[in-house]
């Protein structure tokens, strides 16, 4: 088969991705213009389980103005929330996975010095589901992270369990042996009880006492 295993392993992960997300979205690469006063937003509907990557920049048309110019951005999900929040740079990103269903918005306005009445232009680089498998190296780089520190918790909540294991063997083997040397020492307790008991019954006997 041409392109080998791999090509093969990439395919069945992309097919599994499209059963889980429902929909196979693209890039979706615009250019917004902010006014002056105001926000500009956009908005997708996106299914829950999908991750969102965005790049978002200022478009620099060699404009005096565009040089003090800053951009700030807000995004929210269906119910709110604050997924990304920046203010007063020019160029950013953000990335999330969705958790419900629904229109997911992203808006953005001008900051700093900025003439009055023009407007400035964004470009806006949306990857949706499949198309965010395309990650900026910084981002992708933050993930692997994120990754790695995730196997290492995991690796430590296993090495735990098992010392868990292995403390509670020993402290049972400890509870049974103390439970054995505390019976043997009533034993002989016992058995040292009764030997003073005779030995004093034979000495009162020898000296007539009883």
């Amino acid at each position: 088969m041409a392109g080998g295993p791999n090509e093969l392993k990439k395919a069945v992960a992309l097919l599994a991705l499209l059963c889980l997300t429902g929909r196979a979205h693209i890039g979706e690469a615009i250019w917004l213009t902010i006014p002056s006063s105001g926000t500009k937003c956009v908005s997708e509907e996106i299914q829950s389980n999908v991750v969102v990557l965005a790049d978002y920049y200022i478009v620099d048309d060699d404009h005096a103005h565009l040089r003090s110019s800053t951009i700030s951005s807000r995004v929210t999900s269906p119910y709110g929330d604050n997924l990304h929040h920046n203010e007063n740079v020019t160029h950013d990103q953000f990335a999330f996975t969705t958790t419900v269903s629904g229109n997911y918005v992203a808006c953005f306005w001008i900051n700093g010095q900025h003439q009055e009445g023009a407007g400035l232009t964004i470009g806006l680089d949306w990857k949706i589901g499949i198309a965010a498998k395309y990650w900026d190296s910084g981002v992708e780089l933050e993930l692997r992270k994120l990754e790695g520190a995730v196997e290492a918790i995991h690796n430590n909540l296993i090495y735990l369990k098992n010392r868990e294991a292995d403390m509670r063997e020993i402290s049972e083997i400890t509870n049974a042996r103390v439970a054995w040397f505390s019976i043997m020492s009533l034993g002989v307790s016992i058995i040292v009880s009764v030997f003073q008991l005779w030995y004093l019954r034979r000495y009162f006997q020898k000296k007539k006492l009883i």
